[in-house]
């Protein structure tokens, strides 16, 4: 029930982040947007810091059910806002429902749960809920496989709509045609390829910094929840500070190219700097890395991002969005099955033989039915445990920093913005139809190869046209 009921509640999340980013590029110009991405990540950050502490205040006096009747109420007033906020077009572009579902990738979606699922489950609680070698991880295991190669296989040769995009932008063949543009993988444009992956392993690196942090403050430092929720302040404060100055300075100075660089220079060195956490480590210490690393975690989240969308033609900023927010997600799934077992495996080595088959990685001990000196064996198990998971985030964020090498900064001009006799011409259209944006683009170049006189046939290229 709570692997159903949290799928659920995935889905739904998904969602919603994707559509929040989506509005906001819809009527908000790329000028503009890094403010207003700021403000929503400075949002979350804040979201991130109250959070904890309710949480906190269930577990310690309720139960942990009590905190999801909590947070229902929640999502009720976010879905009246949304009715009451949200504006209603009147002039809202026809579809015929039947083929628009028919290009929705339910094939990709089912195979792609089913095999995240079998896979990560086992690979989660392997060596602690289950044997390796026992029957269900082994059938899970194999039918996860065989799902993945299912979800390649009709990423490639069956959707119409592809979750993974085999081609980029999507048009007809008479207009691919007439503008002579060859239809681009997702993956081939290699910025975009390179912040794809950023927020894989970003995703990978924060979800296990979120969840294993607090883990380690109760286990390792024998704190409290509500002590433990305090000393992931820092790291939620400056995050969300710094998503609202790299916003107001992407905006003002319409770079982001520093930006992004400064915040994974940033993160890399937090997640250096967490690998001395220990047992005795003081708040004094703890407190400025964590602020360092969510300084790092602010000037990346959203500026990537904009900076994606800046390498996009306007036309494919949602399937840009939603497979952002799909890789990132992926990669929080991945980092906290691969945290888990490392954790686990490490915990196994470093717990004194006599407490191994008793202590589990997910589950804080009872420590005043422990003496003195086997409390202080099994928190320095707890530690060295919890630092393994530390070492495996930082060449994973390392390789973050070294891909903006393959980023470049081209300010916040979308390739689909030209230039017009010393003049910036962008598209006006907001129908979001490819074939609008790319007949618009004709339209503009034979404005300008008018205005080349008779030089004879030239070559002109723009924004991927070729006269």
């Amino acid at each position: 029930m709570l692997y159903v009921f949290r799928g659920f509640s995935g889905v739904a999340n998904g969602g919603v982040a994707s559509l929040s980013a989506m509005v906001v590029s819809d009527i908000v110009t790329l000028e503009d947007r890094g403010k207003w991405q700021g403000i929503i990540g400075a949002f979350v950050g804040i979201g991130n810091m109250v959070g904890p502490f309710i949480a906190a205040a269930f577990v310690q006096n309720s139960t942990w059910r009590g905190f999801f009747w909590a947070v229902s109420p929640f999502t009720v007033v976010c879905g009246f806002l949304c009715l009451w906020l949200l504006p209603k077009s009147k002039n809202r572009p026809k579809m015929d429902f039947q083929q628009e579902m028919k290009k929705v990738d339910f094939g990709g979606i089912f195979f792609a749960g089913a095999a995240l699922i079998m896979i990560l489950i086992p690979v989660a609680g392997g060596g602690d809920y289950f044997d390796w070698d026992s029957p269900m991880v082994i059938g899970m295991l194999t039918a996860g496989g065989i799902c993945l190669l299912a979800f390649i296989y009709i990423e490639r040769s069956v959707a119409l709509l592809p979750m993974m995009p085999r081609t980029y932008p999507l048009m007809p063949v008479h207009i691919r045609k007439l503008t002579r543009i060859k239809t681009v993988s997702l993956f081939k444009n290699i910025p975009v390829a390179a912040m794809l992956l950023q927020n894989f392993l970003f995703g990978i690196v924060a979800h296990s910094q979120t969840y294993y942090l607090p883990l380690f403050f109760q286990n390792a430092q024998r704190r409290s929840p509500i002590q433990a929720a305090c000393l992931m302040l820092p790291l939620s404060a400056f995050q969300a500070t710094a998503s609202i100055l790299s916003g107001q300075y992407i905006s003002r100075r319409k770079r982001y190219g520093e930006v992004i660089w400064l915040g994974f220079f940033l993160w890399t060195i937090g997640a250096g700097l967490t690998c001395m956490f220990g047992a005795d480590t003081p708040i004094y210490t703890i407190a400025p890395i964590l602020g360092v690393t969510g300084i790092g975690i602010g000037m990346v989240f959203q500026p990537v991002l904009i900076a994606m969308q800046a390498h996009c033609l306007k036309s494919q900023r949602a399937v840009v969005i939603s497979n952002r927010n799909f890789i990132r997600s992926l990669g929080g799934a991945v980092g906290l099955a691969i945290s888990a077992a490392v954790l686990q495996n490490s915990l196994y080595k470093a717990m004194p033989e006599e407490f191994r088959n008793t202590m589990s990685s997910f589950e804080t001990p009872d420590f005043k039915k422990l003496g003195e000196t086997e409390a202080r064996m099994i928190v320095i198990a707890y530690a060295t445990a919890s630092r393994t998971v530390f070492y495996m985030n930082v060449p994973l964020i390392g390789v973050c920093f070294i891909a903006c090498l393959l980023i470049k900064d081209r300010g916040l001009q979308r390739p689909d913005e030209v230039e017009v006799n010393g003049e910036k011409r962008r598209e006006q259209r907001d129908s979001g139809s490819e074939q609008s944006n790319i007949l618009e683009l004709v339209e503009v170049a034979e404005a300008d190869k008018e205005s080349l006189g008779g030089r004879g046939r030239q070559e002109h290229r723009m924004s991927g046209v070729t006269l």
